[in-house]
């Protein structure tokens, strides 16, 4: 556990920026000291509500203020790698929202710029530090479900179409495999690898299919068949603009595991329950995730910090591998449904 935090800085204003740093106030190991956006306005509005936070009117002004030690990138998809590597280059750590890059070149070229800088480099799967999908991990490792067969997992929501929301703009790198898709991939290749040292698995295929927005030409709902090592297979879907379903089922020769919010817990500080379905009992066996003492965000920002004080340039439990992995699938599942960002 560090003893000084570690002093955040968050690079943009927007939702996610912001929840970020309504939890880093719950976190035991960071503070945010600064704030950048391309307005100043909307820096000094932000630094303003969360209080003894210093604003800047640009990116570059952030990552050039001595006190910054890591940054939070919350930007669109397209600006991820430009700004980790200019991160890097200033001797920030950088925890950056998914998916880190648009591709797997662009998320290469990030983790060259941290290895060379010798910074901290995590892609900012939040639910991957959360005490509910530890415990669905301690559940298949304890084989509760037997052999591992089936996972299925799903991200949609619905919202109207707006040529010029993120969701829909080519140029910000819309399209729901990116935006949402990047969940249920990144749950199976962690359920799928609970067997092998790594703890993640890579699928050998990835089949997909989904419907382009004719106007827009982003991917707006998808799904895909991925298969992996040792038979296991994992059906996938995600959207944008159709009905809510966020769940996640783990199948194997001896029960499954039902999880009704796999990528979104304990948000507001609600308790989560999981159900184990072992075969031959007809009462599921309930398992609840209570008395949680952060939020969801606060987790990664306290797993960067630790391993920040222990000299690491990697957390463990999204280690770059792993990141360089999801996004090698999601480049296949854009691929197979027709998804393609300017200059690849």
């Amino acid at each position: 556990m560090t003893t000084t935090p570690l002093q955040w800085g968050i690079l943009t204003t927007g939702h996610i920026a912001r929840k970020f740093a309504t939890d880093l106030r719950s976190s035991r190991t960071g503070r945010l000291v600064a704030v950048g956006s391309r307005r100043e306005t909307d820096a000094v509005a932000f630094a303003r509500e969360f209080g003894d936070v210093r604003a800047h009117g640009s990116y570059e002004a952030l990552l050039a203020d001595p006190d910054v030690q890591a940054v939070y990138i919350g930007t669109p998809h397209p600006w991820h790698a430009p700004w980790a590597i200019a991160a890097a280059r200033a001797g920030k750590h950088v925890l950056c929202e998914k998916p880190l890059a648009l591709n797997l070149a662009d998320a290469q070229r990030m983790i060259a710029a941290a290895r060379e800088h010798g910074v901290l480099l995590m892609e900012a799967f939040m639910y991957r530090l959360h005490p509910q999908t530890r415990k669905i991990v301690e559940l298949v490792r304890a084989r509760c479900v037997g052999e591992l067969r089936l996972i299925r997992a799903s991200f949609n929501f619905a919202i109207d179409f707006d040529p010029a929301h993120r969701l829909f703009d080519k140029a910000l790198g819309g399209g729901a495999i990116l935006d949402v898709g990047c969940y249920p991939m990144s749950f199976a290749r962690l359920i799928a690898g609970q067997g092998n040292a790594e703890g993640f698995a890579n699928p050998t295929t990835v089949l997909g299919a989904g419907r382009i927005h004719p106007t827009a030409q982003t991917d707006e709902f998808a799904t895909a068949v991925a298969t992996f090592p040792d038979g296991v297979l994992a059906e996938l879907s995600c959207g944008t603009t159709v009905l809510d379903d966020q769940s996640a089922q783990i199948h194997g020769t001896l029960g499954w595991i039902d999880v009704s919010n796999p990528f979104l817990p304990g948000q507001g500080g609600r308790d989560e329950v999981i159900w184990l379905h072992r075969r031959g009992s007809a009462t599921p066996e309930k398992i609840a995730i209570t008395g949680l003492p952060h939020g969801l965000y606060t987790y990664e920002a306290d797993a960067v910090a630790e391993a920040v004080a222990r000299g690491a340039t990697e957390v463990p439990a999204m280690t770059w591998a792993d990141t360089l992995g999801n996004i090698a699938a999601l480049d296949a599942w854009r691929r197979a449904v027709g998804t393609r960002y300017e200059g690849e």
